[in-house]
């Protein structure tokens, strides 16, 4: 486990699902930001803000990806958090 609590690998799984189904997204929803978690696609959203604040509502501090389809992946530092602007 790491040190929040869940299985270090979690995240490593939600950009596997996510790989596994990049081709359909593409084709579907390219431009589109989606949200994974427990390697399920939770849906698909016009903005960043919009992904992340569902993420937040609905799993907590996760762990999830949100990723923009077509886009390439972005490798955050493990100390950025998303932080709701109006919270």
């Amino acid at each position: 486990m790491n040190n929040t609590g869940h299985p270090a690998g979690d995240i490593d799984a939600e950009v596997a699902a996510y790989l596994q189904r990049q081709k359909e997204l593409e084709a579907r929803h390219l431009g589109k930001w989606v949200v994974f978690h427990r390697q399920e696609m939770m849906g698909t959203y016009e903005t960043f803000e919009a992904a992340a604040a569902d993420a937040v509502a609905r799993f907590g501090r996760g762990p999830y990806l949100i990723r923009q389809v077509g886009a390439p992946p972005v490798i955050l530092p493990a100390a950025v958090m998303f932080q709701l602007s109006y919270a």
